[in-house]
Formats: structure tokens, C-alpha cells, sequence
């Protein structure tokens, strides 16, 4: 991008991940595979270190962000704590996505509807098997595109 400042050795650099620590990796697998659509990009085991790591996402990570699940063997689990927020998730039906999970047991914690302070979207956040809460967003592709093209 012409004039853009100087990053240094931040240069052309991107988000590579957001890491979320998990009690039962097959429950968060499920949960995230099967009910929200994320592919299993990579699993890797390590049994030295007692622990998995999972990266999940909607593309390939040399095209984008990716999710990564570290299950530690030993850990029974966790507390979400006060200063995580969420993870985001673009849909393209925010109303069929939230009677989907709903069917699924999957706990909705904000009805979907219009975000109350913000941009005019249609949100609705749902708690996945550790309790960390996933915003859905109601997009359309062309809009999700314009919305992450800077």
C-alpha cells in the first residue's frame, strides 16, 4: 500500500493464530468441526510434553487466521477469567446458525439479533465446551470481504 508507515521488522507481517486452552479435546473438536465448520489443519502430539496442539480455521493458515486448541494432558480445567473476550465467526444465516447449535445443546448466551452499540450487524454469542464465548456475525461475502480488505 503506497505511503503505508514503516513496520520494521513488522513488515508485511499478519496474524497467525489465536490459542485457546482446552479441558477435552474431542468435545472442543466436535464443537468446532462439526458445529461450526472449522477444518482440522494440523494435530500434532507430544507426548514428551504431555500436550496436543490443533489448528482449526475456514482456510489454510497461509491464507488465513487460524484457531489453535492446547489440550495438556494433565490439566482437568481451566478458568476463562475477566479478560478474554471472545472469538469472532462471520455466517452467512446468523438466525438458522443459532437453532442449529441450539439443537446441538449448544448454549446461546446473546439471542441473535442487532448489535446495540457498534456497527449496524446482527449478532449473537454462543459458549463453546470450556466456556469461551464465539460471536457469530451476520455477513454476506461481499460484505465480510470489504469489512477485511484494508
Amino acid at each position: 500500500m503506497a505511503g503505508a508507515p514503516d513496520r520494521g521488522a513488522f513488515t508485511g507481517s499478519q496474524l497467525l493464530h489465536t490459542m485457546l486452552r482446552v479441558a477435552d479435546l474431542e468435545r472442543s473438536l466436535h464443537f468446532y468441526t462439526e458445529l461450526l465448520g472449522m477444518r482440522l489443519l494440523q494435530r500434532d502430539d507430544y507426548p514428551d510434553g504431555r500436550f496436543t496442539l490443533v489448528f482449526l480455521g475456514y482456510s489454510d493458515t497461509a491464507e488465513a487466521a487460524a484457531l489453535e486448541l492446547t489440550h495438556n494432558w494433565d490439566t482437568a480445567g481451566y478458568l476463562v477469567g475477566n479478560a478474554f473476550g471472545h472469538v469472532a465467526v462471520s455466517v452467512l444465516d446468523l438466525y438458522q446458525a443459532c437453532a442449529d447449535l441450539r439443537r446441538e445443546g449448544v448454549p446461546i448466551v446473546r439471542e441473535p439479533g442487532p448489535a446495540h452499540h457498534g456497527p449496524p450487524e446482527l449478532i449473537a454469542f454462543v459458549e463453546d465446551p470450556d466456556h469461551y464465548k464465539v460471536e457469530l456475525i451476520q455477513r454476506s461475502p461481499m460484505v465480510h470481504r470489504a469489512a477485511t480488505t484494508f
